[in-house]
């Protein structure tokens, strides 16, 4: 989704947020570079390191409750073939995150209590932007979704968890997105239509999806061991997306809040897990109508602002279940998923999406950790977008879809990714993929496109 450019805090506030965060990232890349140095088991196979256990230091610190992390996640994109520009090149995009966490029970004292704090780092380029997608209308999805929200430094979390009542009550308050919690999906396919919170994908001006953050509070409570309810409150500040307030704290700019409500069951099915949720958000600030003005017209047409809205609104659902296992290595098997998606059809762009696929996990006796997925997914645009387009091109009286000053009218985009994970080591996955997008953007006159992609995961 592009940025959003808003109000910024004053430069005397930024400046000292930016300087107090990337001292403390530069600080924390210090100390883990130097206490590397002294680690043997660097680039152990076995270890869940690169940097490995640091002599001994990292387990040590992980039992007094200091953990600390470095991950990082780079992405290819290539057009093979199709999409809107056919001249092929190769792009790349990656993100470095590094975190801390603290068990405050065993640092403090504090019962069922812990601390979040992750820094993340955005660059490079996404196929998607020019050779995929019609630049003048962009696209849905993205072929490499590490890609996004500002290429920058962010605060990404800084948040407090604690626990009541056995662990029966969990609350959790301070600077996170939606999708940590809420609508939440794994991240191994790389097009972004398979990848993590589907709502903050297609409503991404109210739900900020990683790398994202904003002030929040989630409670949870656990109604069995296998079922949980959960609701949030997350504020709803558009300036929060600009690259330039990646550490910003302060309120300023706040619209309102958005309020997701979601119901989460986790069964074992044959002794096999599988993860099933529903849920609702309701944002209550203003939205503006995508196609009609105050008097009920094409806004387009009439010249005039276009209506609003008090509220805007969205369900979900999401499925995921583990189906077979290889003896009783339930570590590997076939697992299935789906998820779908609607949306307010006044004020949102794509009134709906579903998605569904497998993985399978240790396909081959030799290579037991290596896993292999297959997707697909259809991004459905609202008719009235879709009308506003056609009217706005009857205004500028632009009917040639080669003219510069065009509006693509967009429909319904369809997307599948194939890929092969390779586990090179316990910190190292490659997973080469093939992604195939038809009508990107849901343009019918681009041509159907296929990609060949590299994401890379791993642990420092």
């Amino acid at each position: 989704m592009p940025d959003l450019q808003r109000s910024k805090d004053s430069a005397v506030f930024t400046s000292f947020t930016r300087q107090k965060a990337l001292s403390l990232f530069a600080g924390l890349s210090v100390l883990s570079l130097a206490t590397a140095s002294q680690a043997a088991p660097a680039f152990d196979s076995d270890s869940p390191w690169m940097l490995g256990d640091w002599n001994g230091t990292r387990s040590e610190l992980a039992a007094k409750g200091y953990d600390f992390k470095i991950d990082y996640t780079g992405e290819m994109g290539s057009n093979l073939h199709g999409g809107y520009d056919h001249d092929r090149t190769a792009r790349y995009s990656d993100q470095f995150a590094l975190g801390t966490h603290l068990d405050l029970q065993k640092i403090l004292g504090w019962d069922d209590a812990e601390f979040q704090l992750t820094l993340t780092k955005r660059s490079g380029n996404n196929i998607s932007n020019d050779r995929i997608n019609d630049p003048r209308v962009g696209g849905f999805t993205s072929a490499q979704e590490v890609w996004g929200r500002g290429q920058t430094t962010r605060l990404t979390q800084m948040w407090y968890q604690q626990k009541f009542f056995d662990q029966t009550l969990d609350i959790k308050v301070g600077r996170f997105g939606e999708g940590e919690d809420f609508n939440s999906f794994p991240c191994d396919f790389q097009n972004l239509a398979f990848c993590g919170s589907q709502v903050g994908n297609w409503v991404g001006d109210i739900w900020y999806n990683w790398p994202v953050s904003q002030w929040a509070l989630r409670v949870k409570y656990h109604l069995t061991p296998e079922l949980y309810a959960q609701v949030g409150a997350y504020e709803q500040n558009p300036s929060n997306l600009d690259r330039d307030n990646g550490f910003k704290l302060s309120g300023s700019g706040t619209q309102g809040a958005i309020l997701p409500v979601e119901l989460v069951w986790t069964p074992k099915l044959n002794g096999l897990p599988g993860e099933y949720r529903a849920g609702y958000y309701y944002s209550n600030a203003d939205a503006k109508d995508v196609y009609k003005d105050s008097n009920g017209q094409p806004a387009a047409l009439s010249g005039e602002a276009y209506r609003s809205a008090s509220s805007k609104h969205g369900v979900w659902l999401g499925i995921q279940q583990q189906i077979t296992s290889v003896a009783s290595d339930h570590s590997r098997g076939l697992s299935v998923f789906a998820n779908g998606t609607m949306h307010d059809k006044k004020t949102n762009a794509i009134d709906n999406y579903v998605q569904a696929g497998l993985v399978y996990k240790g396909l081959f006796d030799a290579r037991a950790r290596d896993d292999i997925g297959f997707a697909m997914a259809r991004v459905h645009v609202n008719p009235a977008y879709r009308k506003n387009a056609q009217a706005s091109n009857q205004a500028k009286a632009v009917f040639d879809y080669d003219n510069p000053a065009f509006l693509p009218p967009q429909d319904t985009e369809y997307s599948a990714e194939l890929y092969y994970g390779v586990h090179v080591t316990n910190w190292l996955t490659v997973r080469p993929n093939l992604q195939y997008i038809r009508h990107p953007g849901g343009v019918n006159e681009v041509d159907d496109a296929l990609i060949g992609g590299i994401k890379i995961q791993s642990s420092f």
